[in-house]
């Protein structure tokens, strides 16, 4: 049971989004909020994204994430609770997942003063309803900083009470994730596995064999994953932005009732579908570029490359999150700038393999200390409650139970940084066209001699064979040498991250195909 909620100067109960717009009008900065030329409300935040280094899970155990012992996280406690009792504050409540069967009551305890968060958490949750009781509690005061962590601010994150308490950040994102980051664990304990994942449907009508097809696509912030789901390929519906639940059998439950996607670079040709949701009077911005007049510049990232949006599902063309198709496709998406190709595709025994390798270059979404640096994150998901290894053996159980088809989609570039005039972009349609030759099953595939995975020979609307086997690229270019010598690295250097993770499933480690 989640933990009691400390008293306040006042309490409003789940405000219309009307009221909530009221108050950031009235209480929230002048030189910080903006109402655009949609009509909707842009807030200019002061932390810019997650805050990895403040996060901290309360615990006198041992954990491979970083603690706080509970004597002192009582105390940080204590403070926030003293510092509340002055406070006007807002609880919102809600359901995390629509469906009666599975669905997790959540609740954010939210300063006033901070309005434009509960106002976008609202439209990420499931409405509350007679049956609903408190589940997971977010505590949450972005005027309380605290000057000896990082950015003033801390996280903690208390899994007994399935209780996240943020103070400092005014980052939508710890709200979101507040709830969210306990869901982990609590699928996890239900059989299942959370997965970092949008999640797409393809109609019946336009699949080989008639079915309803449902896609998953995991990758970090920043990688790609909104804009995969949200493309509209052979009549695709978004079902979900950001999270879902895998179960035994391929059976997918879903999270959030609206959408929480990065502004930067949002083009209304490229991605219509969020563009549109971005740009109604209900959607709220955070950290966009905004001038004094209203206007609104997607492109302008002086500020920041993490701008933010939150729209409700309902807004867009989407598919019912309720009564899924089990899921079909697996879309890995891995952000690269050398040999990895536009897509290939997996062998079971590979997949797991990928997935626990999770390999990125990190953006901005990540926070300044990802930005630019190539990572690897088990499932592309920063929010495993413990150390990885149980993911990883999960997803091979799971794999165990479905026909999963699994691909490895690269979202950056082929042949070098944006910096190298010798380098190409997989751009927007170019995914776009790797999905339909998915579905349509009109892709060629060659095995590659090096990792063993299959790369496409062919595909249909894709008109550049050195995105899809970088090793042409890099032979035309009189490289081969440097290709070779980057494969052998990375195949040291994946073997040598793998062995950190000491109760992995060998047949894991094992998996490169290489």
């Amino acid at each position: 049971m989640s933990a009691q909620l400390p008293p306040a100067r006042s309490v409003e109960e789940n405000p219309s989004q009307a009221q909530l717009r009221e108050w950031v009008l009235e209480l929230m900065p002048k030189d910080r909020t903006t109402v655009t030329e949609f009509d909707n409300i842009n807030y200019k935040a002061r932390i810019l994204a997650r805050l990895t280094p403040s996060t901290f899970i309360v615990s006198d155990e041992p954990n491979t994430k970083q603690t706080m012992s509970r004597a002192q996280a009582a105390e940080y406690a204590a403070k926030q609770d003293a510092h509340i009792a002055e406070q006007d504050m807002v609880l919102m409540e809600g359901y995390i997942g629509p469906d009666p069967a599975f669905r997790t009551a959540s609740r954010l305890y939210m300063e006033k003063a901070h309005a434009n968060i509960p106002a976008m958490q609202e439209q990420l949750f499931f409405p509350a309803d007679e049956a609903w009781s408190p589940d997971f509690t977010v505590i949450y005061t972005p005027t309380l900083r605290i000057p000896e962590h990082h950015e003033e601010c801390l996280i903690l994150v208390d899994y007994d009470t399935w209780t996240t308490r943020v103070f400092g950040s005014d980052y939508f994102g710890e709200s979101k994730m507040g709830g969210l980051r306990m869901w982990n664990k609590r699928v996890y304990e239900l059989g299942g596995l959370a997965m970092h994942s949008g999640a797409k449907t393809f109609p019946a009508e336009e699949t080989v064999d008639g079915q309803e097809r449902l896609a998953l696509i995991i990758g970090l912030s920043g990688t790609g994953k909104t804009t995969t789901t949200f493309r509209n390929v052979k009549g695709s519906l978004p079902v979900q932005d950001d999270f879902i639940a895998l179960m035994p059998g391929g059976e997918v439950f879903t999270t959030e009732n609206g959408c929480f996607a990065k502004s930067y670079g949002l083009d209304p040709e490229d991605e219509p579908t969020i563009y549109g949701g971005a740009t109604r009077p209900d959607a709220w911005l955070e950290s966009v570029a905004v001038d004094e007049d209203g206007k609104v510049d997607f492109f302008d990232d002086s500020y920041t490359a993490n701008g933010r949006v939150t729209f409700p599902l309902a807004n867009i063309r989407h598919r019912d999150p309720r009564d899924l198709p089990k899921a079909h496709y697996l879309f890995i998406l891995n952000r690269n700038e050398n040999i990895i190709p536009a897509v290939a595709k997996l062998k079971p025994e590979q997949a797991a393999y990928y997935f626990m390798l999770g390999e990125t270059q990190g953006t901005s979404a990540g926070g300044a200390h990802e930005a630019g640096k190539n990572l690897r994150v088990p499932g592309t998901n920063p929010f495993w409650f413990e150390e990885e290894s149980s993911m990883g053996n999960r997803f091979l159980e799971l794999l165990a139970t479905t026909d999963l088809e699994v691909y490895l989609f690269n979202t950056g570039r082929v042949g070098g940084p944006e910096t190298d005039e010798r380098s190409k972009k997989v751009k927007i349609p170019h995914s776009a066209a790797v999905q339909n030759g998915i579905v349509d099953g009109t892709i060629e595939w060659d095995d590659d001699p090096d990792f063993g995975y299959a790369v496409a020979r062919a595909i249909p609307g894709f008109d550049d064979e050195e995105l899809l086997q970088p090793r042409k690229l890099y032979e035309r270019q009189g490289r081969l040498d440097e290709y070779e010598r980057i494969v052998e690295q990375l195949e040291q250097d994946r073997a040598a991250y793998l062995t950190n993770f000491a109760r992995l499933d060998p047949l894991i480690a094992q998996s490169s195909g290489a």
